[in-house]
């Protein structure tokens, strides 16, 4: 339904990107301990992994190393799952939130970790400002910060209002919100080919430009074809998020492709940049569809907002988006765009991850729902866990409710435009 054929041209990160050798189509069949369907963040870090514990790895990808949303997103770092503490305290209650939330903290520290480790450039950057949209919500920002302090020991948030934010921010209504020191921002698709990178230094082999097509899974072996190829593996990990399509009806039904776009703009100067965010930080606001931007490492904005829930991208993407930056930047009205791309991620009814065993030896990590930077590898490093029968942390996810779509694969795309049009319509009220 979306782009799948590379990186786009039209790409800052394209543009900017520590480029690898191009990897061989799989031709013929092949054998492997491991095949991971899926060379994005999640299939990654599940080949890392399985790599450290000795198992012999075959990657199929699409198209090619991080081409899909894991080279193509805003690059933003979050503390936490993809839904608050509120909503997972009502869930699973208030021990398994607690738990969720050192997950989470554990998967940033792997980020962190794989990215020190590996040696990987991709630029990243410390903090990210959550900023209210509408006055009535600072002072439940205000309430979750301190929630985190105080029940979940974590001292790195701080509240802000009005005055301290428009210090910081030359962005146009908001109200205030609160500031994460430990989340920040990085360079999405050279984190993703450092990953690559690292991975086949580790001897995995990475097979691109070709597209799994069926699998199936029988005793103890999975079997995965492609159009010219095919590959007989003991585990079968699909990786894919919303670019299975056609792979695994049951994930499909419960996992989502919507696209989301960004743009960014000609480089500024550094007193230019630093009166659109003073502190470098990354910014996220409080629309349900929501607005996110950053500075690049060469002092561009980077904009990212706008969603469609349909195949294919709008014919005009620099003016799609421009519209949304220009609400938020008035001041940018002459400014050039110099790029504008779209990618597909994968969402779910709850937001929740879909983390599931599909069959004895399938597994499955998908719909992360815009929180996949930091969660996709440190949760490939789950998949590969459970081959050693570590299952906490799998158990833990495969337990949270990520229920089908309404109608399933046929009825999801009608049922969801209805809802994000009613939350389009409450952002703007």
């Amino acid at each position: 339904m979306t782009d799948n054929t590379g990186h786009p041209a039209n790409s800052y990160y394209t543009a900017t990107a520590n480029r690898l050798p191009a990897q061989p189509r799989l031709l013929g069949e092949e054998r492997a301990d491991v095949c991971i369907v899926g060379a994005g963040y999640t299939g990654l870090g599940a080949a890392l992994a399985f790599a450290e514990k000795g198992l012999s790895v075959i990657m199929l990808e699409a198209a090619e190393i991080g081409s899909g949303a894991s080279g193509r997103n805003g690059g933003q770092v979050h503390s936490g799952q993809r839904r608050d503490q509120d909503y997972l305290e009502k869930l699973v209650g208030l021990d398994g939130a607690k738990a969720l939330w050192r997950m989470a903290e554990d998967a940033k520290a792997h980020l962190k970790g794989l990215i020190s480790r590996h040696r990987i450039a991709c630029d990243y950057k410390q903090g990210i400002l959550i900023a209210d949209h509408k006055p009535n919500y600072v002072a439940m920002s205000h309430a979750y910060a301190e929630k985190l302090r105080t029940v979940y020991g974590y001292d790195k948030v701080e509240a802000i209002g009005k005055a301290e934010l428009d210090a910081v921010l030359g962005a146009s209504g908001y109200y205030g919100g609160f500031v994460d020191h430990d989340g920040g921002h990085l360079h999405p698709l050279n984190l993703a080919l450092g990953l690559g990178a690292a991975a086949l230094d580790a001897g995995v082999r990475i097979f691109e430009r070709s597209r799994a097509v069926s699998y199936r899974a029988e005793d103890s072996k999975a079997v995965i074809r492609t159009a010219q190829g095919s590959v007989s593996a003991d585990w079968l990990i699909l990786a894919g998020d919303g670019y299975l399509s056609g792979l695994d009806a049951h994930t499909e039904a419960r996992v989502m492709p919507i696209n989301n776009f960004i743009l960014a703009t000609e480089p500024f100067s550094d007193n230019e940049a630093r009166a659109l965010i003073a502190n470098d930080y990354a910014v996220a606001d409080s629309r349900f569809v929501v607005n996110y931007y950053r500075l690049s490492a060469d002092r561009r904005l980077l904009f990212g907002g706008g969603e469609n829930y349909r195949s294919g991208f709008p014919s005009d993407m620099k003016a799609f988006v421009r519209k949304r930056m220009l609400k938020v930047f008035p001041q940018l009205e002459n400014k050039r765009i110099d790029y504008a791309w779209g990618g597909t991620l994968g969402i779910t009814t709850t937001r929740l991850p879909f983390v599931r065993r599909l069959a004895p030896n399938v597994l499955t990590a998908s719909g992360y729902s815009g929180q996949g930077v930091m969660l996709a590898p440190y949760f490939g490093k789950i998949l590969a866990d459970v081959t050693a029968a570590t299952l906490g942390e799998f158990d833990r996810l495969a337990a949270l409710p990520t229920p089908p779509f309404p109608g399933g694969r046929l009825l999801r795309w009608p049922t969801l435009v209805a809802g994000m049009s009613y939350y389009a319509l409450r952002d703007r009220l």
